[in-house]
């Protein structure tokens, strides 16, 4: 019954409007408080304000923003996505790798898996002088930082996503005359899929919110330096516009592999 409620609801009211909904509104206050003051707009810009130099920004047309900044959001950004993609691939096939076998091989988890459950707790900001050191301020730098962030929560998913393949499951293959290597490949990776997509979000999520640390810290473009930047001249307003700009890139990326898995998913209920 409850069931049937939940899809008569959604039926009434749009998906798109339901979406959007909630942040139009959080918009509109947002607006209206710098507006009657409660909030100061030297500190906190009115969305407005933000729209108009996230346009000038990205099209290089207006005055509304000064002119280190005017017509770079494009090259920022590509910088941006392209440390993040080199350092989340790298991390996606490393952590995949590692954690089929640390889920599959008993000998493997006892000789990898301590080693990443002791590396996992040390924040990576630690590894900034280390990345410096070896990488210098260049793009290498980041990209080894993004992509030692997004490494453990994919290991880690896929690592439990392979332990928990139903032994059913292997029992059959073994019976139909298997052998142990196709079982992997054929039976438990197949298995553990969901787990995998679901590290590879975390990995993803992670690896944008790390390209802005990497980006203030160990090289000289791309948003996140933007936004350091931009705090030196009091930009509030350049600095809410790089912040909502990797916000959306991060969901563009996020959908396209929401997209990902459901066709590769689709033997599945839902993901």
């Amino acid at each position: 019954m409850r069931s049937v409620a939940r899809r008569t609801g959604r039926g009434a009211v749009p998906a798109a409007v339901r979406r959007l909904l909630t942040p139009v509104i959080v918009v509109l206050l947002w607006e209206g408080l710098v507006r009657v003051g409660v909030l100061d707009r030297r500190f906190i810009p009115p969305p407005s304000v933000v729209l108009a130099t996230w346009f000038v920004w990205i099209f290089g047309r207006g005055t509304t923003i000064s002119d280190p900044y005017v017509g770079t959001w494009l090259s920022s950004a590509r910088d941006s996505a392209v440390r993040v993609a080199l350092g989340f691939g790298a991390a996606a096939v490393v952590g995949v790798a590692l954690g089929t076998l640390v889920g599959w091989f008993r000998a493997a988890e006892d000789l990898v898996d301590p080693l990443i459950q002791l590396l996992r707790p040390i924040p990576i900001t630690a590894w900034v002088p280390f990345a410096i050191i070896f990488f210098g301020f260049y793009t290498m730098s980041a990209v080894f930082l993004i992509g030692l962030g997004a490494f453990f929560p994919i290991v880690v998913n896929t690592t439990a996503g392979v332990r928990q393949v139903p032994p059913i499951l292997v029992r059959a293959a073994r019976m139909l005359g298997t052998g142990s290597g196709e079982i992997l490949f054929r039976v438990a990776l197949p298995a553990a899929l969901p787990s995998i997509f679901t590290g590879l979000r975390l990995g993803l999520g992670v690896a944008w919110v790390l390209v802005i640390v990497a980006e203030m810290v160990a090289v000289k473009s791309g948003l996140g330096y933007a936004l350091w930047n931009s705090y030196y001249y009091l930009r509030t307003d350049v600095i809410v516009a790089a912040m909502f700009s990797v916000g959306g890139l991060g969901f563009l990326s996020d959908r396209i592999l929401v997209r990902i898995a459901a066709h590769a998913l689709r033997w599945a209920e839902a993901f």
